[in-house]
């Protein structure tokens, strides 16, 4: 009996040591939500930018690639870590899965920082302003100029947007679609009476000049702010709004705004004191 109880003794020791490293290993080895966002962007030697088309944040030029006031600040913080910007376009009611998921490492596409995004990503501080404007077309634009006028109207939004929030909140009727860009064929097209979409989205594709100068917007139903997102946890959040600061102080953010005419919007920054 003596020797069983030894052998058994010696036995439950030895799975308490292993367990023991084990669970020491798994810490150094460090889970995902412990890992830097910088370190692993920076071993996998790119920034994998979520996006959709929408100017003028992100949209390509005539030889197929992205520019735009967002494209080029993210090309320019990219290349201050160090490795390459690479933009893919997501579903943007999928965004946060998609960060979640590792298939993007970011959201930089004029996102508004709502409730449902501050508390599911880490975000940088509010960099531009926007607000949520109703698009029609310019020959009934006199008809809509107050939220009471809207209720009979059928809106295209895109899915997951701020604008669909704001729809939604006031119980109008509406199609949700893939992209803000996507609202505005609907409402051309004549498949929906109006559009809501980003103010600035609509300063620069709607009206004279543009593909759709037929359409016209009216009223704000917001104001809000942009911001980007990394996963939750990440070290790239801030590291980004120090860039930020940085950017702002030096001329080049402004710069860059009014190459994209959005500099009305931007949102001043102090640099980090050292």
């Amino acid at each position: 009996m003596k020797k069983m109880l030894a052998m058994l003794l010696t036995a439950a020791m030895t799975l308490g040591m292993l367990a023991g490293c084990g669970s020491k290993d798994s810490g150094e080895g460090g889970d995902a939500s412990s890992e830097s966002d910088k370190a692993y962007v920076q071993d996998k030697g790119t920034l994998v930018i979520g996006i959709t088309d929408f100017a003028p944040m992100d949209y390509k030029d005539e030889n197929g690639d992205w520019i735009g006031f967002d494209a080029d600040m993210a090309k320019a913080f990219a290349e201050s870590l160090g490795v390459e910007a690479e933009f893919v376009e997501i579903d943007w009611d999928n965004k946060i899965l998609e960060l979640d998921g590792k298939t993007i490492d970011c959201v930089w596409n004029g996102m508004t920082l709502t409730d449902e995004v501050t508390s599911s990503m880490a975000c940088t501080d509010a960099y531009l302003n926007n607000a949520q404007v109703v698009v029609v077309p310019a020959d009934v634009a006199d008809q809509y100029q107050d939220e009471e006028s809207l209720s009979e109207l059928n809106f295209a939004v895109e899915a997951g947007s701020a604008g669909e929030a704001e729809v939604s909140a006031r119980e109008l009727n509406y199609t949700a679609v893939t992209a803000q860009a996507d609202a505005l064929m609907e409402v051309a097209g004549g498949t929906c009476d109006a559009a809501v979409i980003d103010s600035l989205m609509a300063a620069a594709m709607i009206g004279e000049g543009t593909s759709y100068a037929d359409l016209t917007y009216t009223i704000s139903l917001n104001t809000e702010e942009y911001g980007v997102g990394f996963r939750q946890g990440s070290d790239l959040a801030e590291e980004l709004n120090d860039f930020f600061a940085q950017s702002y102080e030096d001329g080049t953010m402004d710069a860059c705004a009014e190459q994209y005419g959005v500099q009305a919007a931007l949102i001043a920054m102090d640099a980090t004191e050292e």
